[in-house]
């Protein structure tokens, strides 16, 4: 069970992610904050208490990425309703495990906080695109690429766009999950791309 402390200033998006996240088999939304004080307070007072805390990037006194650097020991997605990539790169400068949009949907949503759990950088779609903005069109040879991927390696590329982990993977598709980091640095190498969002990126241009 992974235990996750959700921090907003605003009630009615706290409650909300709560709900949503909350009804994951897997999640446990341990405590909703409203602000990096309550937060700080509650992990200094309880150490080990939460797993992943989910926290907005505008919070009133000190911002997200503030209080980023004040905490010790816990995976940090961070949240925000209106982004730019400059907030996803100081985010993820600071050490966040992920940051995520609030137009992402409940599922893309807990994908992203499996993903920070597990270690692995976890960026909504939206979020990605701030980074790596579509082009007018996809590559010319994108198609081509995508058609010398193995079946295996297609089943890989439509998880990563889900935002799964490489855990994630390894338990949808029944595989071992150091196969998985084989099938996955294969369909980089084959879409020549540096990370997973940006294969996943493709794969939704293409979808």
């Amino acid at each position: 069970m992974i235990r996750l402390v959700i921090v907003d200033d605003q009630a009615l998006v706290r409650e909300g992610l709560s709900l949503i996240l909350g009804a994951q088999p897997d999640l446990d939304v341990v405590a909703e904050l409203a602000d990096g004080a309550a937060l700080l307070e509650l992990l200094n007072g309880e150490p080990g208490v939460a797993d992943v805390v989910l926290l907005d990037l505008y919070l009133p006194g000190e911002d997200g990425v503030q209080i980023l650097r004040r905490l010790g020991n816990v995976k940090v997605l961070m949240l925000t309703s209106v982004g730019r990539a400059v907030d996803v790169q100081r985010a993820l400068a600071a050490g966040a495990d992920g940051f995520v949009l609030k137009d992402a949907s409940g599922l893309e949503l807990a994908a992203a906080v499996r993903s920070a759990y597990a270690g692995v950088t976890a960026l909504s779609s939206s979020a990605a695109q701030l980074l790596w903005p579509s082009p007018a069109g996809p590559p010319p040879d994108a198609g081509a690429r995508l058609r010398g991927l193995t079946l295996r390696e297609r089943e890989v590329l439509t998880l990563l766009g889900r935002g799964m982990s490489n855990q994630d993977i390894a338990r949808d598709l029944v595989l071992a999950e150091r196969t998985v980091k084989v099938h996955v640095s294969n369909v980089l190498a084959k879409l020549a791309v540096s990370s997973r969002t940006q294969a996943a990126l493709i794969a939704r241009d293409w979808s």
